[in-house]
């Protein structure tokens, strides 16, 4: 299933303004990859746990791993359980 494409630049605005208030570096946002891994997590386990994948992806970073491994480990985790 093909995506419609995220207008970034509809949405930095409300980006740059939240990222201010919560001190957070806007050009760290990947609104593309936040979509990305909740829709992913949506359709392969159960959609309530797509804003729950976001929070920990955030976690995971927080605490050092690269935003492209901690995707990785959230989506194999999603169909590990799912298959389960």
């Amino acid at each position: 299933m093909s995506r419609p494409p995220i207008d970034q630049a509809r949405w930095q605005a409300w980006i740059d303004h939240v990222c201010a208030a919560v001190g957070v570096d806007p050009a760290l946002v990947d609104a593309r990859a936040v979509h990305d891994l909740t829709g992913t997590v949506a359709t392969t386990y159960e959609r309530p746990m797509a804003p729950v994948s976001a929070h920990l992806w955030g976690l995971a970073i927080a605490a050092g791993t690269p935003p492209a491994e901690a995707v990785d480990h959230l989506v194999d985790a999603a169909r590990e359980a799912a298959a389960s």
